[in-house]
This record gives structure tokens, C-alpha cells and sequence, in this order.
């Protein structure tokens, strides 16, 4: 007797940890449950992929990876024209890859374009996986007409958008806009709180649902233990791309690194020397990486880069943050943060020893940012996480493949 086939979601996402990590136990809930998950990836990913159950479906990409950040460029037209260009050389990829074992569902990275052009070819619904702040009412007056107007200007981004719409339009999509694509999903889960997201009584929860954080346990990435004598714990870290840091890690240590009672974790990324901190103190630990929900669960404060991940991890250990955003959505973020009472926001190229150390023992202290990080943890909490994810999820399988759960 054959076994009942069971329901294939494809998610689609791109090499780079903020578009990975937000989702994985998502994924890994989805396997859980037995559903039958092939996921889209570069190679530097497929061994993360595969630990969730997964069955990784590799594709080359010539994104610029977190191996070289400086490789994205300082203009917009810079970060933005890299994913078309991927996408149109990935589209025939992935094509020929689910050929004959298509999906019942779609779920992609907000950056993964080629999934919705694929979805629609294939007749199935995409469901977007957002690991960001969403467009608002009003977002397309606001932000994104005037940023839009600007590169329509230029030849390079009239060039941009004639090639975005000409490569939708031979793809059958009905709508050529490209700036819809990318911003206007069918269907959005929100893998961010409410608190992080700007204007959020004016975003369309028809299309967008914030479900927080899915953060899981982390157990396989390791514990981080608390050293015997240490009073308080400070986790500094600027994630995994822009930590070419060196002058800002030198002014951590003199700022941590002989104050009495406290135990500073310094993740320092790939692309410092340890031996460019000069001499390191006793109570401050370096690493390229550590575990950093595990340190943030024990840590008493958090200077941080304010990406989406770091942000709301922050928040859902009740942790205050010193912000020093770097790129991209991380000023933003940075804002909001400061905004909810929890953090101060300084420069990383000319913060000194003296104002970091300042700004933490005055978040520390303050009696009020406790309460604060309190409230905003316990309505996290009831957002619902992975479980709400899942169920959406499900809730947007086909009629035909409801049947096969």
C-alpha cells in the first residue's frame, strides 16, 4: 500500500544570515509537522538548511556575500541592482531544479525574486517571509516614490527598471511593476514585533501579519556560561558583515575592560585580528563568534548593530542596547529602539570609551527601561512566534493539497 503523498512547500531565500536565520525554525517546524520542505539556497547554506530536515536545493549565485560586504557598493542602485541581475541568471536554475516535483506552496525571502515568477508559472500561491520593517499606508508617498523618483532619473536606474519590467513581463506576470514585486507580496508574515515596526497601526494586516520573533531554542549552537565573579555581563556585537571594527572594539575595551564587577563578550567577526585589540583585560573575552541568544539571556546590556535579529533579541531577552547601526535597515531600526525608551543610539566611528561606558550604566540603572523592556517582552511573547507562522503558512495551502495533510 502507497504511503499518502505528503503536501511540498518550496522556500526560496538568498546566502546571507539576516534572510536565513529569521526563518529557520519555521522551516524546521514546517518538517516537523510532515510536510516535505525543499529549500533554495546557495551552498555556504545547504548544511544549515539541512539541519532543520530540509532537503536543501542548491543553486549558484553571484550575490556578494558576507565574505565582502564593501562588494555591495555605497549608492542604492548599488545594493538594489545585484538581486535583479542573480535573479535573472537563478530564474532557469531553479526552473529545471523543481521540474516535475513541483510545489504546492511558495514561501521566499522578501530578496528571493525568482519565487514569486516561479509560483506564478507553477499556479500556486507565494507567501513572503518578511525579516524586516513592512511598507505602511502611506510608505509609497513617503519613502519609496521620492527614493524611486531619484533612480528614475539616472541611466543607470532607468536602465534598472526597464530591465526589472521587461524580465516580468516574458515571465507572464500581469503586474511589471517592478517596485510591486518587491514590495507589494500577495501575502506577508511578519518575523519581526510590532514594537520594531514603524507607523504599525497603519500597515495592512490583510496582507501583512506580524507573528515576532521565531527564534527557538539554539541548543546546537551551543551554551554560553556566565563566569564565576562576574556581577554583570555586556554582549558587544556588530553581527556578521560589517565588522571590519577594529577602532570601535578598541574603544570597548577601554571603556569595559577594567570596570570593576562587569564581563564584556566581544564578538569581533572574521576580519579583525585579536592582536589589532592590543592587550586584552582579564574580564573581557574575544571571539569571532559566540552564541549570542545564549549570551543575551544571561547579559545585563547590549551594544549592537540594531539588525532586525539583534534587535528583537535584545527585546525578547529584556536587554538594554546601546544601538551603533552601520547599514542599510539598522538606522531605523536603531530609531525605534530609542524610541521604545530601551536604548541609546551612538556613531560607531566616533563613539569613545568614555560615552559607551556612559550610555550603558546609564541604560542599567535606569529603572524605567526595565520596565519598558518588560512590557515589550511579554507582548512578544503573545504574538506567537513559530507556531503562528506555521499555521499561517498552512492556512495558505491549496485546496488539493489541504487534503494530502
Amino acid at each position: 500500500m502507497n504511503e499518502p503523498q505528503r503536501v511540498h512547500i518550496a522556500m526560496f531565500s538568498i546566502a546571507a544570515p539576516g534572510h536565513v536565520n529569521p526563518s529557520i525554525e519555521v522551516i524546521r517546524e514546517l518538517v516537523a509537522r510532515g510536510h516535505r520542505v525543499s529549500y533554495a539556497i546557495p551552498a555556504s547554506f545547504a548544511e544549515r538548511v539541512a539541519e532543520t530536515g530540509a532537503t536543501p536545493v542548491v543553486y549558484e549565485s553571484k550575490l556578494p556575500t558576507e565574505d565582502d560586504p564593501d562588494a555591495w557598493g555605497t549608492e542604492l542602485i548599488d545594493n538594489i541592482e545585484p538581486f535583479l541581475t542573480d535573479a535573472i541568471q537563478v530564474l532557469p536554475q531553479l526552473a529545471a531544479a523543481f521540474e516535475g516535483d513541483e510545489p504546492d506552496l511558495v514561501i521566499h525571502d522578501i530578496t528571493a525574486y525568482p519565487a514569486p515568477v516561479l509560483a506564478h508559472r507553477w499556479g500556486v500561491p507565494a507567501v513572503a517571509l518578511w525579516p524586516n520593517l513592512v511598507p505602511w499606508e502611506g510608505y509609497h508617498q513617503e519613502i519609496a516614490a521620492p527614493m524611486a523618483e531619484e533612480l528614475r532619473k539616472s541611466p543607470r536606474g532607468q536602465a534598472y527598471y526597464a530591465r526589472f519590467a521587461a524580465w516580468l513581463a516574458e515571465n507572464g506576470l500581469p503586474d511589471t511593476d517592478p517596485d510591486h514585486l518587491v514590495g507589494r507580496p500577495r501575502r506577508g508574515i511578519v518575523l519581526i514585533p510590532r514594537a520594531l515596526q514603524p507607523h504599525a497601526d497603519r500597515v495592512d494586516e490583510s496582507t501583512f501579519t506580524f507573528v515576532g520573533a521565531c527564534q527557538g531554542d539554539r541548543k546546537a549552537q551551543g551554551e554560553w556560561h556566565r563566569p564565576e565573579g562576574a556581577e554583570r555581563v555586556l554582549l558587544v556585537s556588530l553581527g556578521s558583515s560589517y565588522t571590519k571594527q577594529a577602532a570601535f572594539y578598541r574603544e570597548c575595551v577601554r571603556a569595559f575592560g577594567e570596570l570593576p564587577g562587569w564581563h564584556t563578550v566581544l564578538q569581533i567577526g572574521r576580519h579583525v585580528d585579536p592582536t589589532e585589540l592590543g592587550v586584552i583585560p582579564a574580564q573581557v573575552e574575544v571571539g569571532s563568534w559566540v552564541p549570542q541568544l545564549s549570551v543575551l539571556r544571561q547579559a545585563d546590556a547590549f551594544i549592537t548593530h540594531a539588525g532586525a535579529g539583534g534587535s528583537q533579541e535584545g527585546l525578547a531577552t529584556a536587554t538594554p542596547m546601546v544601538a551603533v547601526p552601520q547599514a542599510v535597515d539598522q538606522f531605523g531600526n536603531a530609531d525605534m529602539l530609542v524610541g521604545l525608551g530601551v536604548a541609546r543610539r551612538l556613531d560607531s566611528a566616533t563613539a569613545t570609551a568614555e560615552e559607551l561606558r556612559e550610555a550603558v550604566l546609564s541604560l542599567v540603572a535606569d529603572p524605567e527601561v526595565a520596565r519598558r523592556l518588560g512590557e515589550i517582552r511579554e507582548a512578544m511573547a503573545r504574538e506567537g512566534g513559530t507556531e503562528h507562522a506555521v499555521r499561517l503558512i498552512e492556512s495558505e495551502l491549496p485546496a488539493r493539497a489541504q487534503g494530502q495533510r
